[in-house]
This record gives structure tokens, C-alpha cells and sequence, in this order.
């Protein structure tokens, strides 16, 4: 069977199309814009395409000729939306129309995913110990606005096009290979500098105390294909493990197996911060059968790893 990922290089994309390989039954096939800084996973047919430019979409999609279609191209943080949030908006929602088009303009036979986000929930996530998918939207940054149009659009063309489209909602999701704009790998990134002796022993946080809902990323990509697979077109599921962990998990667990005295700096959190963010995944568990697997501390153990390892090669 022949799969479509969008986004291939990017930190989800590179887990999922690592994840689909091993199945050893897919030719996968990966859209990465060119010269975007990615990496490239050995078994993968990359086709360097730009989102925005609908015929260079049109044409990866008459080469490739998909069956499945995982679409997680996107501009995935929230910092950089504030800083840029009409770039968000077309590469998030422009770039998903192109999509869509091209499938329709080339009469494609495929299922669609669309990976968007919990940051969609926003403020309901103070509201709620757990958020369902009929959860309310109530969005607190350009990034998250735009996954909601992502979806509504999503949403659109299946009732309109019958596009058989379904969609997701991921929350947190860390691992190996993750940004260290993010938190729990900037932690990482910091402590092994520091035990690298590369840095000077302290490091900078911002609110620990707020509660987040963190799935290993192998975990997400596992998801991502059984959402497709084993979901119903037309419907959006949360991907969650439903466990509530403060910030402050993240940086105790490094602590207590740091081999030298840490200073902590806390520096001002965004006025924009939620306090909580907690998915119920029962949805996902009726429907396809999955639930989160891997355990909080092997992911945080595999981060720090994947850090030290990282910057011992870029010293070199």
C-alpha cells in the first residue's frame, strides 16, 4: 500500500514514518519543503515539495499516487504564531486546501488524516479535569486558531467533497529528536549540557505548576494510524493518555538523576499559559483500540539520551 506523509521530516513525521516501515507492508512516501531543515529516514521516497504552491502539490500526488495520506506539515508552535501568525495561518490552513484540492483534482481513492491539536480546547482545559472531543473551543493563540480552521476546513470538504477525511487532536507529545522549544526537551537539552560540562550547572524554568497531558511520541504515531485505519471518516479524536503531570515532573525526574548540583532559575511565564490540559482518550480506545503505552520515565530517560548523544556529535 502506498502512503503519503506530509511533513516527513518534521519530529511526528519522522516517528511515524519510522513506525509505518516496520509494518513492512507500506512504500512510504514523504512531502518536506525544500531546504526546510529535516531528516531523512532511510526506507522513505522523499518528495521535496512546498504546501503553499498547489501544483507542486498537485504533481507530488500524481507521482506518488497514495492510498493513505497522513497530513503533519504544518507550523507547530505556539511561540512562533505570535511571532508570525499570518505565515501560521497560510501554511496551517492554505497549505491543508491545496491538500484537499489536489487529492480531488488527481480523483485519489484515499483516506485522509489530519493531525491537529489540543491547543484548539484552550481555556476549556482550566474548566475541565478532562477534555472530550465535544469539548468547547476556546483558543488563547494564533497557532491554536489555525488548527481549528485546519479542522473546520477538514470538516468542510467532507461534507461537502466527501473527502473521507479524520481528523485528531494530539496533546502534548514528546520523545527523541524533539525541538528544545518545547518543554520537556529543553530540559533535557539544558541537563545534558550541564553534565557534559558544557554549561554551568543551573537551569531556566518558567511555570511548573502547570498540569499537562504528555504521550511519547512513538506512542502518537501509533495513533495517528490506527485513527485512520480503524476510525470513522468525518470524526476527530483526542490523543491523550489521559494522565494529568505537572512541568515540575519534568524537572524533578532530571534532578534526582543529575550527578551534579543544579541551580533552578525560574524566569516569567507567558500571561498566556494554561493551567491545565488534560485529553480523555476513551473515543480513540473504543474506536481503534489504542491507548498510551510507553511509560513517562522511559520517554524522559530516551529524551535525555537523544540530547547527550546529539550534542557530543554537533561538538565534534
Amino acid at each position: 500500500m502506498r502512503v503519503l506523509i506530509t511533513g516527513s521530516g518534521g519530529f511526528a513525521g519522522t516517528h511515524l514514518a519510522a513506525y509505518l516501515l516496520s509494518l513492512k507492508k507500506f512504500e512510504v512516501f514523504g512531502l518536506a519543503r525544500p531546504g526546510s531543515e529535516r531528516k531523512n529516514i532511510s526506507g522513505v521516497r522523499e518528495l521535496p515539495v512546498d504546501i503553499l504552491n498547489f501544483e507542486s502539490v498537485r504533481t507530488a500526488l500524481k507521482k506518488s499516487k497514495p492510498e493513505r495520506i497522513f497530513h503533519l506539515a504544518g507550523q507547530a508552535s505556539v511561540a512562533l504564531s505570535w511571532n508570525n501568525p499570518q505565515d501560521t495561518f497560510k501554511v496551517n490552513v492554505e497549505g491543508t486546501r491545496n491538500l484537499f484540492e489536489a487529492v480531488l483534482a488527481e480523483k485519489l481513492k484515499t483516506r485522509i488524516h489530519v493531525a491537529c491539536s489540543a491547543e484548539q480546547y484552550g481555556v476549556s482545559g482550566n474548566k475541565e479535569k478532562r477534555l472530550r472531543e465535544d469539548s468547547a473551543f476556546m483558543p488563547l493563540n494564533p497557532y491554536a486558531v489555525s488548527k481549528i480552521a485546519q479542522e473546520f476546513l477538514a470538516c468542510q470538504y467532507f461534507l461537502s467533497k466527501k473527502l473521507p477525511v479524520v481528523c485528531t487532536r494530539a496533546f502534548n507529545h514528546f520523545g527523541p529528536g524533539q525541538s528544545e522549544q518545547f518543554v520537556a526537551s529543553s530540559f533535557a537539552r539544558q541537563f545534558a549540557l550541564i553534565e557534559l560540562g558544557l554549561k554551568k550547572p543551573q537551569i531556566e524554568v518558567g511555570n511548573l505548576e502547570a498540569v499537562r497531558d504528555f504521550t511519547d511520541v512513538r506512542d502518537v504515531a501509533m495513533a495517528y494510524y490506527l485513527a485512520l485505519e480503524k476510525g470513522k471518516p468525518g470524526e476527530v479524536y483526542n490523543v491523550a493518555s489521559g494522565k494529568a503531570r505537572k512541568v515540575s515532573q519534568i524537572l524533578y525526574f532530571y534532578l534526582k538523576r543529575s550527578s551534579v548540583k543544579i541551580r533552578v532559575i525560574s524566569k516569567q511565564a507567558r500571561t498566556t499559559d494554561l493551567k491545565n490540559l488534560v485529553g480523555d482518550p476513551k473515543k480513540l480506545l473504543k474506536s481503534a483500540g489504542w491507548s498510551a503505552r510507553i511509560p513517562f520515565e522511559k520517554t524522559l530517560a530516551d529524551l535525555l539520551t537523544y540530547w547527550k548523544g546529539r550534542v557530543v556529535s554537533e561538538k565534534r
